[in-house]
């Protein structure tokens, strides 16, 4: 798992980050083979491709040659839970795009594995912004995507295959997702993204630091590539704005009528006169200490919440959480009820096929963990550093009282 923003950037420092990088230039971190091993794996992208229901038109989509795809050809027309309309990708037919080239992209999955929410909260957790990823499954010599820039900073993760990415001089000032920069021609792209930068190519364990508006694309070199982009909106300008407007509801001279205007001198005075004095009171209400107070909980706050969970906890009766801590393997107690107990100077406790001896040590870890739902190697160590953690899992396993947990 990435723990933390240094985690994600070393051996770059999130300090030298912070001083040379972020919002100003385009940054390339090398890493090693396994640093990203957790993040997603092609087991993982086909394991959350199968939860057939919780992908749409909208939430999957296919790219093959910069041309989207219509969802009526890789999507059928299907009733959901609801027993309403859906187009509901099959499985089928993006197979036949992906024999063609088509390349993936797999939105909003931030939070859909341990490991791709490691990163989100790596980024949210160093103030960075609200945080959300998109998998990009290409292919080589298929590019999805023109050259373009994007409406927040971008951090790809590349944890499968290579990638090339053109990086652009160009950079659009500070573009929000409005039709006013959404709405550009590519022929508007094309000249300003300016001379090409530089090319850098993406290996597993690389990862990628674009800031808003900065031009570039990206063509898979080897046979296949999966990287995780993952989108910081930061908070804006604008959002004062926002916290502004709540004020200004609750002053008169807002809510007043602004001045008739019928195309005399008077009356466009008036409406000067009138415009002044209120970005007047902006500015004053931008200085109020309970504003200013405000803007900097809005700002501190500014991620989404996710998880939390935990139902046993909630009832007081124990730990449920599934987030197996330090990716590892959880175990799930299958054996309601079964304790050691001792028989003269041995431990033992019964499983379906006989008795299975334990040590006394092994006999204290193994009560501590059948009364819980489920354990992973380093909780057990944790809680009982005299007994190896791992032959003990494995005994309770090969008995039949515990079964990896899903």
């Amino acid at each position: 798992m990435i723990a933390d923003l240094a985690a994600l950037l070393a051996p770059v420092t999130p300090e030298q980050f912070f001083a040379e990088y972020h919002d100003r230039k385009p940054l390339h971190v090398r890493g090693t083979p396994g640093k990203f091993a957790q993040v997603l794996s092609w087991r993982q992208i086909n394991r959350l491709l199968d939860m057939t229901h919780i992908w749409s038109a909208a939430s999957l989509k296919l790219v093959i040659d910069s041309e989207t795809i219509p969802p009526d050809r890789f999507c059928t027309r299907t009733l959901g839970r609801d027993q309403a309309q859906v187009m509901q990708p099959d499985a089928r037919l993006v197979q036949q795009w992906i024999a063609k080239g088509a390349s993936v992209v797999m939105n909003d999955v931030d939070s859909l594995t341990p490991g791709l929410a490691s990163v989100s909260a790596a980024l949210e957790d160093a103030g960075l912004g609200k945080t959300q990823a998109n998998v990009y499954i290409s292919w080589q010599a298929h590019k999805a995507f023109r050259t373009h820039y994007d409406t927040h900073d971008v951090w790809a993760v590349q944890v499968e295959g290579e990638k090339d990415w053109n990086i652009w001089e160009g950079r659009a000032e500070w573009p929000i997702p409005h039709p006013a920069f959404k709405g550009q021609p590519q022929a508007h792209h094309d000249q300003a993204r300016g001379k090409l930068r530089e090319v850098v190519t993406l290996k597993p364990g690389d990862l990628l630091y674009l800031p808003r508006g900065w031009y570039h694309d990206a063509l898979a070199n080897a046979a296949a590539s999966v990287h995780v982009a993952y989108g910081v909106h930061a908070p804006l300008g604008m959002d004062l704005l926002n916290l502004l407007m709540e004020r200004a509801l609750h002053d008169p001279e807002f809510r007043k009528p602004l001045p008739r205007q019928d195309g005399s001198a008077p009356a466009k005075f008036a409406l000067t006169q009138r415009a002044g004095m209120l970005g007047q009171r902006l500015a004053e209400f931008a200085k109020e200490p309970k504003a200013m107070e405000l803007l900097a909980q809005f700002v501190a706050g500014y991620r989404y919440h996710r998880g939390g969970y935990d139902l046993l906890a909630a009832r007081g009766i124990g730990s449920s959480a599934d987030a197996a801590p330090d990716g590892a393997a959880a175990f799930r107690v299958v054996a309601n009820g079964a304790k050691p107990v001792r028989r003269g100077a041995e431990w033992v406790v019964k499983t379906v096929s006989g008795a299975l001896a334990l040590t006394p040590a092994e006999a204290e870890a193994a009560s501590w963990l059948l009364a819980r739902p489920d354990v992973t190697a380093p909780e057990l160590a944790r809680a009982h550093p005299g007994v190896e953690a791992e032959v003990l899992l494995g005994k309770l396993s090969g008995a039949g009282l515990l079964a990896p947990a899903a």
